[in-house]
């Protein structure tokens, strides 16, 4: 993958460092595979994140929003006496990162058969959303501008 430098746009706009430092990770190869995850659709405004946590209990998961960023990590104890002859399932501690949308709101989670479900909604404030503005006809007896150049030519 190319990378890609964004230095002359740091140098020519003012205000726009989130977007900038969005742009810059958003470009870097090396996000972390562990653990998989998908990102679905609900519906027009809802979405749901669901994350592969095998192994994990409620206890060793913590889900955190901070600026438009939804943190979900996890952190389990090993028992010292287990004496493993083949390892494939994997229990490492992990943190993964993901950007919200503004207006995006964590709805709730559940863990479910090894499933961590975090439900997403998208909220925009009455006064964001677009409406539709009517267009009403000049009142009765108003004069146009055409009409008052008309009377002044007179």
């Amino acid at each position: 993958m190319r990378g890609f430098d964004f230095s002359p746009l740091y140098r020519s706009t003012v205000g726009f460092d989130q977007l900038q430092s969005l742009l810059d990770s958003v470009t870097q190869d090396t996000s972390p595979t562990y653990p998989p995850y998908n990102i679905e659709r609900t519906s027009e405004n809802d979405y749901r994140i669901t994350v592969a946590v095998a192994g994990f209990g409620q206890d060793d998961l913590d889900i955190e929003v901070k600026q438009n960023v939804l943190t979900i990590s996890g952190k389990r104890a090993e028992p010292e006496e287990t004496n493993y002859l083949y390892r494939g399932i994997a229990g490492r501690s992990f943190e993964r990162r993901f950007q919200l949308a503004d207006h995006v709101e964590v709805q709730g989670a559940h863990l479910e058969n090894g499933l961590l479900h975090v439900d997403l909604v998208r909220r925009v404030p009455e006064a964001l959303k677009p409406r539709r503005i009517e267009i009403s006809a000049p009142a009765k007896g108003a004069k146009t501008l055409e009409g008052n150049l008309a009377t002044a030519a007179d």
